[in-house]
C-alpha cells in the first residue's frame, strides 16, 4: 500500500494516536535525506525521504529488501510503509542502531552473503534466468534488468552496454573501438555460473552495517540475478572488507580459483557507472581495465 501522507502512514502501522515527537537528521548516502523519528509510543524508525518524482527509488529499494529477506539468509531492515506526501516521496524502516563490528561480525556477514548467494534465485527473475522482476537502480543511475538466460549477455547488453552509451562522451575513437571489441568478446572472460545468484548488487563499505550487538546488516541494494563473483567483485572496489570476511565466505561457499581474473571486468560496471554519476575522476580507472582486456 502506497500512503498518501506521513502521518497516514505512521498510524496505519503504529496506531491512531502516534505521532512523531522529533525529527533528527542522519548521516549517510547522497541520494536522499535520511532522519531517524522518535514517535510519541517510544519508538523510533527510520525515514528516506526524496522528491516525489524520485518515488520508484523507494519502490525499488523495498523489492530489493524483500528478496533479499525472503533468503532468509542474511538480516535486513524491515519495511514499514512508503508514499508520497506534496513534492515528498518517503520509505519508512525499522531503526538499526549503530554499533561496532569485529570478527565475528565479519564472519557472519560473509557466511550470511554466501547461503544468499547458494539460495534458489528463481522467483526473482521471469522468463530468464538472470535479471530481475523490474528494472532499478545503482545508485541515483537507472539499472537495466531484462531477463536474459546466459550470464555473458546479461552482462553485455544490460550492464555495460548501457554505462558505455551514457559515458561516450569521454572517450576518443581509439577508447570506443576498445570499448567495442570487449563487447563482443565478454563470453570469453566470464563462464557461466555454476547456478544464478540473488545478488546485493551494490555491496560496498557503506552498504553494510553492525547494529549495537554485533550484527552485521545489508543495506541499500540494487539487486538482481546474477553470478556471485559480481558481488564479491564490488567488496574489492572500494574496500572496507577484512580477512575474515572473505575467509568465511569461502568456507561456507568457495571461490573459484580465477575469479581474480574477471574480478575487474565486473567492477568496470561500477567504475563507468561512477564515471557518468560523479564526472570524471573515474575515467582512468576505467580507461585502465579496458587497456587490460583489450
Amino acid at each position: 500500500m502506497i500512503y498518501e501522507s506521513l502521518n497516514d502512514a505512521i498510524q496505519s502501522v503504529f496506531g491512531e494516536n502516534a505521532e512523531v515527537e522529533t525529527k533528527a537528521p542522519v548521516a549517510g548516502g547522497d541520494i536522499n535525506s535520511a532522519y531517524a523519528l522518535k514517535l510519541s509510543n517510544g519508538e523510533t524508525i527510520f525515514m528516506k525521504a526524496n522528491r516525489r518524482s524520485n518515488f520508484g527509488f523507494f519502490r525499488a529499494e523495498l523489492e530489493g529488501l524483500s528478496a533479499i529477506r525472503k533468503t532468509e539468509t542474511v538480516r535486513v531492515p524491515q519495511v514499514l510503509a512508503l508514499g508520497t506526501e506534496g513534492e515528498t516521496s518517503f520509505l519508512l524502516m525499522e531503526y538499526i542502531e549503530p554499533g561496532r563490528g569485529g570478527k565475528a561480525s565479519s564472519e557472519e556477514l560473509g557466511v550470511g552473503l554466501a547461503r544468499m548467494h547458494k539460495a534458489d534465485a528463481s522467483e526473482f527473475v521471469e522468463n530468464g534466468k538472470f535479471g530481475f522482476l523490474h528494472d532499478n537502480y545503482i545508485g541515483a543511475g537507472v539499472q537495466i534488468n531484462t531477463p536474459k538466460e546466459s550470464w555473458a549477455e546479461f552482462f553485455t547488453e544490460c550492464r555495460l552496454v548501457p554505462q558505455f552509451q551514457k559515458a561516450e562522451g569521454y572517450f576518443d575513437s581509439g577508447t570506443r573501438k576498445k570499448m567495442e571489441k570487449l563487447l563482443g568478446k565478454i563470453s570469453r572472460y566470464l563462464p557461466e555460473p555454476v547456478k544464478p545468484s540473488l545478488l546485493h548488487g551494490d555491496l560496498w563499505s557503506g552498504n553494510y552495517m553492525v547494529d549495537r550487538e554485533g550484527n552485521p546488516w545489508l543495506i541499500d541494494p540494487a539487486a538482481y540475478v546474477g553470478n556471485a563473483e559480481a558481488d564479491l567483485a564490488m567488496t574489492e572496489l572500494f574496500g572496507g572488507f577484512d580477512r575474515a570476511f572473505y575467509e568465511a565466505y569461502r568456507t561456507e561457499a568457495g571461490i573459484d580459483p580465477s575469479y581474480k581474473e574477471r574480478r575487474d571486468l565486473y567492477n568496470l560496471y561500477h567504475l563507468l557507472n561512477h564515471l557518468n554519476l560523479f564526472g570524471s575522476g573515474y575515467y582512468m580507472s576505467v580507461k585502465s581495465i579496458l587497456d587490460r582486456y583489450c
